[in-house]
């Protein structure tokens, strides 16, 4: 799989190098192809695949889609970039979605509700 904006690296946990391999391939693409849609605003990855021990540690929910490769958060530093990271992660196919002051989280968990935004 080739993607076009990132780099496997970013998704790492910092405890565990070489992570980001663990990441689900399909959320990889879909978050490609969000950050092609996006133009300018660039996709910051402050979290992708956790470790369970880095998860407790930054206050995660047991059972996190990042636990799993399946979730990611994005950082946006104003109002504009959190309108642009929504607006593309939906296009992209995203259907859950949690939105913060500093991130916007997604990820492409089948196994939990669908449809549905959150924010923090």
């Amino acid at each position: 799989m080739e993607l076009k904006y990132f780099k496997l690296e970013e998704f790492d946990s910092p405890d565990v190098p070489g992570s980001g391999s663990y990441m689900d391939p399909e959320l990889l693409l879909m978050l490609d192809e969000a950050r092609r849609i996006s133009g300018s605003v660039p996709f910051r990855i402050n979290s992708g695949w956790r470790s369970i021990e880095r998860n407790q540690a930054v206050g995660g929910k047991e059972g996190s889609s990042h636990c799993i490769g399946k979730a990611v958060d994005v950082a946006a530093s104003n109002s504009r970039e959190r309108f642009v990271i929504v607006r593309s992660l939906i296009e992209a196919g995203f259907t859950r979605l949690g939105v913060s002051n500093s991130f916007v989280h997604a990820d492409n968990d089948e196994a939990k509700a669908q449809n549905v935004m959150w924010t923090y």
